[in-house]
């Protein structure tokens, strides 16, 4: 390295030889470890100016340029570069070379006021190798994006969100199928969201900024990636819509691609046909295609060499070592119909072909049954004075060539290259028995749905459950009823208290595809499949006016053999009909397959199709397009693929199948024995939603929430819930508290009438001008006696009481009885409309009210009520 003089005390020391080139340009070729290619030379220019020696590479316009500056604080550094990139209606600013230098690809990227920063770095040193790419992406929001911190306890950024971890897969779906096979050193992209503005969202942001940081680092890939959200409101499909937009939009649909293909699409909507959900990821594919045209530019100008030099292979010549010993033996493993013996059988033949080629060493049939072959072989020929020497004579000293038979010499390969090929191999002979055979492994056609069988009512203190199995895949699904407080609650950027009253919880144990594991915080898989259920169920379900209840659905999958996502979702929706809720339909969804190159296999190269794929179609194959929706329409879709990328006549042809066999299986669904039991179990909660005047919620809570408590505490609800619109909703577990409940509340919240007749009104305290009687929680008038019957006959502009004894007396009514029959309206004070002995009247007429009070004639009227301070009271 170059020492600095201002760092190290001493002036550089410049040598004869250096002073020579100061203007001469050289040639030089080295390598530089997981940087370069070992096998690129560079083109070098020193050139000597007055403040630093700059070595800079010649003819390569896409090489950052290397400074060791005299000046304190000098890094390796690369100038910014920006462009702005048209996106829909409206443009994103995309940046490099401002922020993480160090990275071995970074960008910013701004729509309005969000930004999003993502990095992509590699390790020094490769892993060792495997089948499954070492590519790890995290996404994180900082909530300081937003201007607030975590509502928490912990106010830093711990394990990552729900809905982060599925924008993690929404990044790296579509990033895994560009990586160079044979790479093995671990690759980390990292996304932070930096700034929010509330409107433009950072999922699809966040797509396509992890794309621009891999496509300028030094990871091999094929194709520069881009994502972008599609929004379709009334007939106007909208490219990266704002949160408001989405609120009216029929549909959720992100797309990620690159510029000839589809990589992975994710969306939700309400019933849409295919056609429309087709023309959407077109109009996001031409999006996608703009910006990745633009992105090739940036890279050109700002991109690093990539590393294939660190691309590892197999050997060529081991595919057909493989085939050669385990041909026979897989054609008749793969035609095995149940997963678990096939599983086995490939074990074993694997494990026979690992022996032979890694530890006994390979002998092709060629070379043990071609006869004897010759080799040079050397030797003096004083050894061999008989010899015969066909051509020429041969002079002292030299050496005899002897024809002999050779024995052939094993060949050895490492494992891990061994158990790449066989996946290989045994994907290659899957795929070739279907193009060529027609049958799956199962003997089914391409187009053939697995046997299904479903139950209902499994467990009897659910609140509803189904078992539901196709074929080698089944799924538990469990339905649990609550109220508010069994809603879950998520904390977001948007300091809003958010809450989903519905949510659907996916299990995958090690037990359900017969092996050990690890059990802990559900997977990535696990969550992602969990949301794609959800999201498939939530447009059939009931409003919270029609159906008060907050719904959980949890789906144990118990047998995996592909699809456990898509049972999740039909045994779902058989458990929510098994609960009773008023679903508006069945859903069904369904897993679709490709073949894509069937040329290869003897096909006519056009695209193979599969319905209802397996676990080892899954694998092998080159799509998981899953599909939930009824016979009209789709609710959730989600497609990744393992090759360069899909077509829209692709995805039209998978969607169409995937419609017949929606239809199939919901015919299958309503087979279901024994069916779904539609109404509400016995062993849910009961819940009665009231409406009272949102000026009277005040009166329920009362101070501190006493009030309610105490409500809670004496009839024995579970819950009482009050809005402030004047919904108040009580849960209980019997009829009986609920009613004691909703008396109680009535009589708080009751608003009343003139001519409302109070019955058995209970005397609260007596004092010298009269009694308090209680009409109902909170009202009191006062009067002599036990118990009275009062009636109402007065309210004023202050909303004070005015109620009367004598409207009630036998004489009051006789001399009313000529002129209207009375059609009074009757109100309880308490639990029983008893009403009082005619003795508690008589003793209210003879009490005389204080010399005092009697004084204050302003407030008696003729029949001597009176209004005090807001209270009805009433005198003889």
């Amino acid at each position: 390295m170059l020492a600095n003089p201002r760092y190290h005390g001493k002036p550089l020391l410049q040598s004869t030889f250096l002073q020579s080139l100061r203007s001469e340009n050289f040639i030089f070729s080295f390598r530089c470890p997981g940087k370069f290619p070992l096998s690129s030379s560079f083109p070098l220019s020193l050139v000597r100016t007055s403040k630093s020696l700059r070595i800079k590479a010649l003819n390569q316009s896409n090489t950052a340029e290397v400074t060791n500056d005299s000046s304190e604080g000098s890094q390796y550094v690369s100038k910014p570069y920006s462009v702005k990139i048209p996106v829909g209606d409206r443009h994103i600013f995309v940046e490099t070379g401002h922020i993480g230098r160090q990275a071995s690809g970074s960008v910013s990227v701004t729509d309005g006021e969000t930004i999003v920063y993502a990095s992509c770095c590699l390790a020094d040193v490769p892993s060792e190798p495997t089948d499954f790419y070492p590519l790890s992406v995290h996404y994180q929001e900082r909530f300081s994006a937003a201007g607030r911190t975590s509502g928490g306890f912990f106010k830093r950024e711990g394990r990552a969100k729900d809905h982060e971890v599925l924008i993690c897969r929404l990044i790296d779906r579509p990033l895994r199928p560009t990586m160079m096979k044979g790479f093995y050193h671990e690759t980390q992209v990292l996304s932070w969201v930096l700034s929010y503005d509330g409107l433009h969202s950072p999922d699809s942001l966040a797509i396509t900024a992890s794309g621009i940081a891999v496509a300028l680092s030094e990871v091999p890939h094929s194709k520069t990636i881009a994502g972008v959200r599609i929004g379709l409101v009334g007939d106007r499909y909208i490219v990266n819509p704002t949160t408001k937009e989405m609120e009216e939009s029929e549909l959720d649909l992100v797309l990620a691609g690159t510029d000839t293909a589809i990589l992975m699409i994710e969306g939700f909507c309400n019933f849409l046909p295919e056609e429309k959900v087709l023309k959407a990821v077109e109009i996001g594919q031409d999006a996608v295609r703009v910006i990745c045209n633009e992105v090739e530019a940036l890279v050109k100008k700002c991109g690093k060499p990539k590393m294939v030099e660190a691309i590892k292979l197999p050997p060529p010549e081991l595919y057909r070592h493989v085939e050669e010993i385990a041909g026979d033996e897989l054609v008749k493993a793969l035609q095995l119909k149940n997963k678990i013996p096939r599983r086995k059988a490939l074990s074993a033949l694997e494990e026979k072909v690992i022996t032979i080629l890694t530890e006994k060493g390979f002998v092709s049939k060629d070379e043990t049954c071609g006869g004897a072959e010759t080799i040079p072989e050397l030797f003096e020929d004083e050894d061999e004075e008989e010899a015969l020497v066909l051509d020429g004579e041969v002079d002292e000293g030299d050496v005899h060539i002897k024809p002999v038979s050779r024995k052939p010499i094993p060949k050895f390969f490492s494992e891990v290259d061994v158990k790449l090929v066989f996946k290989d191999v045994t994907s290659k002979f899957l795929r070739r028995r279907i193009v060529e055979g027609g049958k799956r492994s199962d003997g089914r056609t391409s187009t053939g749905i697995r046997v299904i069988n479903s139950e209902c009512g499994l467990l009897p203190r659910a609140h509803g459950s189904t078992l539901f199995t196709r074929g080698e895949t089944q799924a538990l699904a469990v339905v649990t009823l609550g109220d508010k407080q069994m809603a879950q609650r998520i904390d977001n950027l948007v300091d809003v208290d958010e809450v989903k009253r519905f949510y659907l919880q996916y299990s995958f144990p090690p037990s359900c595809v017969g092996e050990v594991g690890r059990m802990g915080a559900p997977s990535r898989r696990e969550i992602g499949h969990g949301m794609l259920a959800e999201r498939a169920l939530e447009p059939i379900l009931p409003s919270e006016d029609d159906f008060p209840y907050t719904i959980r659905v949890e789906s144990n999958i118990t047998e995996s053999n592909g699809s456990s996502s898509m049972a999740s979702v039909c045994g779902g929706c058989l458990a929510l009909q098994d609960a009773g809720v008023p679903v508006k339909g069945s859903i069904a969804g369904i897993a679709m397959g490709m073949v894509l190159d069937t040329q290869e296999f003897g096909g006519d190269g056009q695209p193979l199709i599969l319905s209802d794929i397996t676990g080892s179609e899954d694998a092998s194959g080159d799509m998981d397009f899953k599909v939930a929706g009824n016979e009209t329409g789709i609710t959730a879709f989600q497609m990744d693929i393992k090759v360069g990328g899909v077509t829209l006549s692709i995805m039209e042809q998978a969607l169409l199948q995937a419609r017949d066999g929606r239809k199939q299986i919901l015919a299958e669904m309503a087979k279901c024995t024994p069916p779904p039991s539609r109404k509400l179990s016995e062993h849910a909660p009961l819940i009665l939603v009231m409406r009272v005047k949102p000026e009277k919620i005040n009166m329920i809570i009362g101070s501190g929430g006493k009030k309610v408590k105490s409500i809670i505490e004496e009839t024995g609800v579970e819950s009482i819930d009050t809005q402030s619109n004047g919904v108040v909703k009580i849960t209980a577990r019997d009829l009986a508290s609920l009613e004691k409940t909703k008396a109680i509340i009535l009589n708080l919240t009751m608003v009343p009438k003139i001519g409302d007749i109070f019955r058995n009104c209970e005397i609260k305290s007596i004092v010298a001008f009269g009694a308090f009687v209680e009409i109902a929680p909170g009202r009191e008038a006062y009067n002599v006696g036990d118990r009275v019957d009062v009636k109402l006959i007065e309210i004023n502009d202050k909303g004070q009481l005015r109620l009367s004894v004598r409207e009630l007396l036998p004489e009051a009514s006789s001399e009313k009885s000529a002129k209207q029959q009375p059609n009074t309206p009757m109100k309880e004070a308490g639990s029983s409309p008893i009403s009082p002995p005619k003795g508690i009247f008589r003793r209210a007429a003879k009490v005389e009210p204080r010399k005092d009070e009697s004084k204050s004639s302003s407030v008696n009227d003729k029949e001597g009520n009176r209004m005090v301070n807001g209270e009805a009271k009433i005198g003889s």
